[in-house]
C-alpha cells in the first residue's frame, strides 16, 4: 500500500472543510479541476456568481413590486388608447348634437353627453392622447435640457456652475401658474407645442440641479479618477463613466414629474390659457363642465376621474422606480 503524502492529507482536509462550509457543493478531486459556481449565486450576484448591476437589480425589484405592475398596466393602457383610440370607440369627439346636451347615460353612450351634446366617453378617450403627449414630450424636453446643462455644470464647475446656479434661482422664483398666464395668454395656437415649450422652459431647472449634484458625486469616485489618470478625455469620462452612474436620480425625478406636467396642462387649459378648442383635452372639458356640475355632474366626473387616475399612475410608477434605484432603501 503506497504511503500517503502530507499534501494528500491537506487536500483531503481542505475538501472536507469546503464541503462543510458551503453546504451541498460538488468538489472535484482530480488534479487540474477547479470549482465552478452554479448559476444564481449568493444574494446580490447573477449567473456564474457575477455581481448584478444597479439596473438589473432594480429591474428584479420592480418585477416583484405590485405598485409598479399596477401603475405600469394603467400607463400601458393609456398609451394604447392614445395611439389607437378607435380600439374602444368608433365615434368622433367633435360630432355633437345640441338636442342631447347634458343628457345622462344612454345605450351606446355610457358617460352621457356634455353641454354641447358631444359624447363624454369619446372625449374622455381622446383626451388621453393630449395628456400623454404633453406629459411625455415635456418630460423628454425637460430631462434633455436640464440633464445636459446640469451635467456640464457639475463636471466643469467654476464660472459655468456659478452662472447656471444663478439662472436656476431666477427660474425657481417664477410662479408656474402665473408664468403660464403671462406666457400662454399671447399664444394663439391651439396645438400642444406652446404648452410643452412653456413646461420645458420652467421645468428644466429642477432636473438641472438633480443632474448637477449627481455628476458632482459620481466624478469623485475612484474609477473616474483612474480614467482621468489614464488620459481619458472629458467626453469619454462623461459618456462612459459618469453619465451611466449619474442618470438614475434624473430618471426618478423625471418619472414623478411626468404626472405633474399632465396636471399642469389640465390646470392651464382649465384657466383658458393652455390648450384651446377644438383640441380635445381633459382640462378643457373640466372647465366647460364646472358650470353645470349641479345639473349634470357626469360631465365633470369622468374627465376629472381620468385625469386623477393618470396622474396617480405616473406618480406611483415614479415612487416604485425611486425605491428600486435608491441603494439607501434596500
Amino acid at each position: 500500500m503506497p504511503e500517503q503524502q502530507p499534501w494528500d492529507d491537506a487536500r483531503a482536509s481542505g475538501a472536507i472543510s469546503g464541503a462543510g462550509a458551503g453546504g451541498a457543493m460538488d468538489l472535484a478531486m482530480d488534479e487540474g479541476t477547479t470549482l465552478e459556481k452554479t448559476p444564481g449565486g449568493p444574494e446580490g450576484t447573477g449567473p456564474a456568481g457575477k455581481p448584478r448591476s444597479l439596473w438589473s437589480d432594480a429591474w428584479r425589484d420592480l418585477r416583484r413590486n405590485p405598485v409598479f405592475i399596477i401603475s405600469g398596466l394603467v400607463i400601458l393602457f393609456l398609451v394604447i388608447i392614445s395611439i389607437w383610440p378607435q380600439l374602444i370607440t368608433d365615434l368622433d369627439p367633435l360630432d355633437c348634437d345640441l338636442a342631447k346636451a347634458q343628457e345622462g347615460s344612454q345605450p351606446g353612450h355610457p358617460f352621457g353627453f356634455d353641454g354641447q351634446g358631444c359624447d363624454v366617453y369619446t372625449r374622455t378617450v381622446y383626451g388621453a392622447r393630449t395628456s400623454v403627449t404633453v406629459g411625455v414630450c415635456s418630460t423628454l424636453g425637460v430631462s434633455l435640457l436640464g440633464g445636459v446643462l446640469g451635467g456640464l455644470a457639475g463636471f466643469f464647475g467654476g464660472t459655468w456652475d456659478a452662472i447656471l446656479s444663478r439662472v436656476t434661482d431666477v427660474f425657481f422664483g417664477i410662479p408656474v401658474v402665473l408664468g403660464g398666464l403671462v406666457f400662454l395668454s399671447v399664444v394663439t395656437s391651439s396645438t400642444v407645442w406652446p404648452v410643452i415649450g412653456f413646461i420645458v422652459l420652467l421645468g428644466w431647472p429642477q432636473i438641472a440641479r438633480i443632474a448637477r449634484g449627481s455628476v458632482i458625486t459620481a466624478k469623485q469616485n475612484d474609477y473616474v479618477q483612474a480614467a482621468r489618470a489614464l488620459g481619458a478625455s472629458n467626453g469619454r469620462m462623461m459618456l462612459r463613466h459618469i453619465a451611466p452612474n449619474a442618470v438614475a436620480p434624473v430618471i426618478v425625478v423625471a418619472t414623478i414629474a411626468l404626472g405633474t406636467y399632465i396636471s399642469l396642462e389640465a390646470t392651464l387649459s382649465y384657466l383658458g390659457v393652455g390648450l384651446k378648442p377644438p383640441t380635445v383635452s381633459w382640462g378643457i372639458d373640466i372647465s366647460a363642465a364646472s358650470q353645470y356640475v349641479r345639473n349634470a355632474p357626469h360631465m365633470l366626473l369622468w374627465p376629472a376621474g381620468a385625469l386623477a387616475v393618470t396622474v396617480l399612475a405616473f406618480i406611483m410608477l415614479g415612487d416604485a422606480v425611486r425605491d428600486a434605484l435608491d441603494p439607501k432603501l434596500r
